[in-house]
Parts: C-alpha cells; sequence; structure tokens
C-alpha cells in the first residue's frame, strides 16, 4: 500500500536534514511499519461493515492498498518509538493501532468531500466518487466514513484521546473555510496560509501523534514532543505538495498540474512570487478568475524564486519535526520517523 513513496529511499545527494544512514535498513519506515499496516485496509473495511452493496462498495473504493498509508505509518511509528521511550515493550497497544486506523479514516473521508467542494474528477489516478456516483453520495460515504471512525474512537475508551482526534475534525472543517476566504494584507495572508495548511493537514498527523503518545506516558513534555513532530512534519508535507502543483506532471501526482490556481487558491509558492511580482496580488484578491489569471500567475511563480522559498520552508519545518523527534529515547523507529521526514522531504508525488 505504500508503493509509491518506496522509491523514495534516502540517498547520500538527497537527504538535506542529516548524512548518510549506514544502517539504513534497520531505520526503513516502510520495514519497520509493515506488520503493524499490513491489515491495515481489511481492517478498515471490518469497520465499514454494512449489507447495503452500493454503500459498502463506495465506503471501499479508496481503501484499495494503494494510497500511499503515510499518515498511519507515522502514528506506527511514533507509537511505537513512544511505548520504548516509555520503558515499555515496542509491540502497539490495541489503542495505538486503532488510532493509526482512524487517522486514515478520517482522511479519506476529508478527501471525499474536498473532492465536492472543489468539483474534482480524478483522485489517486482514479475517478473521483462525485465523479462516478455524483455529489450527494460522495457526500454522505464521506459522513458515513467519519461516522465508523467516531464509533471506533469511542471504542478506545479514553476520554482525553477522544477530545484529541475530536480536534481534529473542527480544524478540517474551519481550515476548509479558511481556504474559501483570503486576506488582503500580504503578511496576514502567509499567516492565513500556513494556518488553514495546518487545520487542513497537519492538525491530522499531529493530534494522531498525541493520542497514541496519551495512552502510554503521562508526561505533557512526551506528548508535546509527539504533538510538535505531527505539527512540523504534516505543514513540511504539504508545503511540499504545494511545490509539486508547479513542478510535478499529471502522470505523478494523479490529479492536473497548476489544480491550486484553478481553484483559486494561493498556495506558498504563489505568496512568495508575490513579493516579486506585485501584479500577483490583484490576481490572488479576485482568486485568479478573470481570462488568463491562471497561466500568467503559473509564469511568474516559474519566473520567481517562489518554489524554492517554499521547499526552503519545508526544510525548515522537517528540521524542526527531527529536533522534536530526536528528543525520544533512541530506537529503530525513531530513527525512521527521521528517515520518513527526509523521505516526504523529496518525494516527486
Amino acid at each position: 500500500c505504500y508503493n509509491a513513496l518506496r522509491t523514495l529511499r534516502p540517498t547520500h545527494q538527497t537527504c538535506c536534514c542529516r548524512g548518510t544512514h549506514s544502517d539504513a535498513k534497520l531505520k526503513d519506515p516502510f520495514t519497520l511499519a509493515q506488520r503493524d499496516l499490513t491489515s491495515l485496509y481489511d481492517d478498515i473495511k471490518k469497520e465499514l461493515f454494512v449489507s447495503k452493496d452500493e454503500l459498502k462498495y463506495l465506503c471501499d473504493y479508496y481503501f484499495d492498498g494503494k494510497g500511499k498509508a503515510i499518515r498511519p505509518m507515522i502514528v506506527v511509528l511514533m507509537a511505537r518509538a513512544l511505548n520504548i521511550h516509555s520503558n515499555r515493550a515496542g509491540d502497539l497497544l490495541p489503542g495505538q493501532r486503532v488510532i493509526a486506523m482512524i487517522s486514515e479514516m478520517i482522511h479519506t473521508a476529508s478527501l471525499v468531500h474536498d473532492d465536492v467542494i472543489d468539483g474534482s474528477d480524478k483522485r489517486r489516478g482514479k475517478r473521483t466518487i462525485n465523479e462516478v456516483w455524483g455529489e450527494k453520495k460522495a457526500i454522505l460515504v464521506g459522513d458515513f466514513i467519519l461516522s465508523a471512525a467516531t464509533i471506533a474512537l469511542a471504542r478506545i475508551g479514553n476520554a482525553t484521546v477522544v477530545k484529541v482526534l475530536s480536534q481534529v475534525i473542527e480544524d478540517l472543517v474551519r481550515g476548509e473555510f479558511m481556504q474559501l476566504g483570503s486576506k488582503e494584507n500580504e503578511n496576514e495572508r502567509f499567516k492565513h496560509y500556513l494556518e488553514k495548511t495546518f487545520k487542513k493537514t497537519a492538525s491530522l498527523i499531529a493530534n494522531s501523534c498525541k493520542a497514541v503518545s496519551i495512552l502510554v506516558n503521562s508526561d505533557p513534555d512526551v506528548h508535546e514532543i509527539a504533538y510538535q513532530y505531527g505539527r512540523n512534519v504534516g505543514i513540511a508535507f504539504q508545503l511540499v505538495d504545494d511545490v509539486l502543483d508547479f513542478t510535478s506532471g499529471v502522470g505523478k501526482l494523479g490529479k492536473p498540474a497548476a489544480a491550486d490556481l484553478k481553484l483559486g487558491l494561493a498556495t506558498g509558492p504563489v505568496l512568495f512570487a508575490c513579493q516579486q511580482f506585485p501584479e500577483l496580488h490583484a490576481m490572488i484578491m479576485r482568486r485568479f478568475s478573470s481570462k488568463g489569471d491562471v497561466d500568467q500567475a503559473w509564469q511568474y511563480v516559474l519566473q520567481s524564486d517562489g518554489v524554492q522559498q517554499t521547499s526552503f520552508l519545508a526544510q525548515r519545518y522537517c528540521q524542526e519535526a527531527i529536533r522534536q523527534v530526536s528528543m525520544l529515547r533512541p530506537s529503530p523507529e525513531r530513527d525512521a520517523l527521521i528517515v520518513l521526514t527526509e523521505m516526504l522531504l523529496i518525494r516527486d508525488k
């Protein structure tokens, strides 16, 4: 289920945050997480068990094992690293395994809803649910996946974990509302963009990491390390995604390039480019809605250092994520999180 990233083995020329790892196999995130993720999609399908054939097929549509499964991979590696840090065996607690599953369910439900909002017709290299079955059924499917995730969450039986992961769903909705608006002031605009990025992408990773820490350790400082690792790696992940919208072809991303511009969204590369090309300001405010705006904005971004500046910012978040997780006791899983952070930074899809 993570073939898409398996080609991103870190090498000495691509790892920008640390040196080469001689014992790479011991720290390979895919190898270490595989036993915990092997049954991930089957377990999710059991949670989504319904007798109605059409609803079952729609729910299973994205849980086909072809997603990158980055979020649950981070969660299981963090859980194991935290267990070792807390003087326990590395094996996952049952509740931690459920949190990994919930993280993928919430993420997938948000994708289904995002595709309706954006009118997207392609996701993960295939047609979206809203494109094939219509918007009404897509909304209901997203709701159903979320409801199954909340039932699984309640079953963990820890009120603090419920509160932490409920925050994710609130953040997703608030982030989507933030994306529908924009700021006039340039400084406010970048702050708005980073806050939106946290709510829409990083909150899920940060709070899932925090949730698995709560189950094994009562120290708030440890909870904060887990949270800050997830927050920083989540923001870095989205910044790289925003760069790829300008640098990667449709074949690699599984969705059209310049998709964000076409949706009227000003991401990091555009906001940085605006400093060199003030003409972008008016385009951002009208959400690239005038004829020729998308093509012109694309050209401005490519002529500026917007892509490089966004990549550099992603690297800074990557370095902070590594600094945070390095505070945990050394373990193969902790080191695998560091390797995974580096891999996310240099991915090309």
